[in-house]
């Protein structure tokens, strides 16, 4: 870390430099989960896969661990041609000293607008444009402020829509169940402890993981 400070304080500006692309590397480590989170498609999955486990009502089966785990592995699938962009376009040029910092990130930049603008609801993004008096003619011209925060909620509003349809079924059962037990007056008795074994049954019968992480990609 001392060798780190002592950067700053060297006249030769090529020391200088790396200590500023230092600072900013650490920056960006430090700043790694949000980027993950609001600039890819983590969010929609980790909602919807957390709208699943919900209207099941297992508690915590899977564990928050494995939910977390599936989310990421899907988003680095989904992913997968937006980070191979940036690394050929961004990275290696840098790291090949072919393009200096400040053009990798505009070429790093450009894969991931392109996808959030291609996900995000004109409604969305139009209140953070009006708001901020900002009138771009292309997409090149959007800020990232705007686009991201408008991205964010376009993939909660999809997320809430999947989960709806999600929890429909197992609310069936719920209801067909608290009506028996009614009927035979046995009130005291929790339908949920009744409808959860119907519930899993059901879920297993129709794959439904598989359904789950299949409406998921289709939906990028």
């Amino acid at each position: 870390m001392n060798e780190f400070f002592q950067l700053f304080n060297e006249s030769d500006p090529q020391n200088v430099s790396t200590a500023i692309q230092l600072l900013l590397l650490l920056t960006v480590l430090s700043l790694a989960p949000s980027i993950l989170i609001l600039f890819t498609c983590f969010t929609r999955i980790m909602i919807v896969l957390s709208f699943v486990r919900t209207s099941l009502a297992t508690q915590h089966m899977p564990p928050n661990q494995v939910l977390i785990g599936l989310a990421l592995f899907l988003t680095f699938f989904i992913m997968g041609p937006t980070f191979k962009e940036v690394h050929d376009e961004a990275l290696v040029p840098l790291f090949n000293n072919d393009i200096n910092i400040e053009e990798a990130y505009e070429r790093a930049e450009q894969p991931f607008r392109e996808f959030m603008s291609k996900h995000t609801r004109q409604k969305d993004l139009a209140l953070f444009l009006d708001y901020a008096n900002i009138k771009p003619t292309s997409v090149e011209e959007i800020p990232m402020t705007a686009l991201v925060p408008a991205f964010a909620i376009s993939e909660i509003k999809t997320a809430f829509q999947i989960g709806f349809m999600i929890f429909i079924p197992f609310l069936i059962i719920d209801m067909v169940v608290a009506s028996i037990l009614m009927s035979m007056g046995m009130m005291m008795l929790p339908p949920v402890m009744i409808s959860l074994p119907f519930k899993i049954l059901l879920f297993v019968l129709v794959d439904g993981w598989y359904l789950v992480v299949k409406s998921l990609l289709q939906s990028f």
